[in-house]
């Protein structure tokens, strides 16, 4: 390489915060939904803990990484 920061592109450090901080309050009500509404039965379970468990894992592990590594400008 030339010297420069190779993620000078990607999410800022402040970024990567928000991102942790939102999957953390997004796992929060998730779990607040299942609490008062209880576990869904059939294919609901699938969107409602699924897809949330995946999309908030991915936004929460890719900050943590990033974070950990000081993969950010």
């Amino acid at each position: 390489m030339d010297g420069k920061n190779p993620w000078r592109f990607g999410p800022t450090r402040g970024e990567l915060w928000f991102w942790l901080w939102l999957s953390l309050a997004g796992f929060a009500l998730m779990g607040v939904a299942l609490a008062v509404r209880g576990i869904p039965q059939g294919p609901a379970i699938a969107e409602v803990v699924g897809l949330a468990v995946a999309v908030f894992g991915y936004l929460g592990g890719r900050s943590v990484k990033r974070l950990i590594r000081r993969q950010h400008p």
